[in-house]
């Protein structure tokens, strides 16, 4: 479990962080909502078959 973790963060630093320019803690959270739901909802995963969490939850859950 501890490389899908450290697979996440990785993610999130080169596709978040390093493209991110914000003001303050308001700022920055309300940009992490956005990418939270551009991760989950959008964004294809290669180890997911190029599905999104919510499309491997919802099958899963069908």
């Amino acid at each position: 479990m501890n490389g899908k973790v450290e697979r996440s963060h990785g993610t999130d630093e080169q596709e978040f962080y390093q493209l991110l320019s914000y003001t303050d803690d308001v700022d920055l959270n309300k940009k992490l909502d956005k990418w939270e739901e551009f991760y989950n909802f959008h964004r294809p995963h290669g180890g997911l078959k190029g599905k999104t969490p919510y499309e491997v939850l919802r099958d899963r859950l069908q």
